[in-house]
């Protein structure tokens, strides 16, 4: 069998590994109404979701009406109680992924997440579908004084997880700018969160389903490869 190219594996959460939409929506329609505000379609959150907490609470808050900063701090703990309750109602692993992770594994490879929602957050939503124990680390949104397009996080789930060579599977073009700023492919998954089509995202490669995932990271060619 040819030797697997990766050391390391790393996914992004949301829209890339489940699809959360209907539980961020259902979230962030509970805090707009608390607030006053009207709720808005599960579609345009999809396109809010993936730099951070903050950042969602903003762009809701801006796409509903007025938006302050203090707006905004109050807005937060109402959509992260919720949410923390009602994490998993509704989101559900994308077809085939348990399978692909577990392939990945049995191939030598560690797991790891990199994500921009909150770590505690992100490790409630693994242990609801049954995945802690198959992460060998978890890098979330306030992990680190910074997160993903930069690359610090990224870096730090490979250290965490035992080191590289590595590789990304995301799905948005934040996780495209973050493999990039880290020096590192990126398998990007033709469904999921993103605000453009997936073929303009400028990915190493693209899968339609996790069952293409093992052979597209077997086929990618590594720098130092001769």
């Amino acid at each position: 069998m040819i030797p697997f190219p990766f050391a390391v594996v790393v996914f992004d959460l949301d829209g890339t590994l489940a699809d959360t939409s209907p539980d961020l929506t259902d979230a962030l329609n509970y805090m707009l109404t608390q607030l006053g505000r009207k709720p808005v379609p599960g579609a345009h959150v999809i396109e809010m979701v993936g730099r951070g907490m903050r950042n969602l609470m903003e762009r809701a808050l801006a796409a509903t009406g007025p938006m302050t900063p203090a707006l905004v701090e109050k807005a937060l703990p109402i959509f992260l109680q919720y949410y923390a309750v009602h994490i998993a109602d509704r989101s559900r692993p994308y077809e085939g992924v348990t399978v692909a992770l577990d392939l990945l594994r049995a191939r030598g490879a560690k797991l790891a997440l990199c994500t921009n929602k909150p770590e505690q957050l992100a490790r409630k939503l693994l242990a609801a579908f049954g995945w802690s124990e198959r992460f060998a680390s978890v890098v979330g949104g306030d992990t680190l004084p910074a997160r993903k397009p930069d690359p610090a996080s990224l870096r730090e789930a490979i250290r965490q997880a035992g080191g590289g060579p590595a590789v990304l599977v995301g799905d948005s073009i934040i996780d495209i700018q973050t493999a990039a700023a880290a020096g590192v492919p990126c398998v990007a998954v033709t469904f999921g969160f993103r605000d453009r089509p997936a073929k303009e995202l400028g990915a190493t490669a693209l899968i339609d389903h996790f069952d293409q995932l093992a052979g597209a990271l077997q086929k990618l060619r590594q720098p130092n490869d001769d």
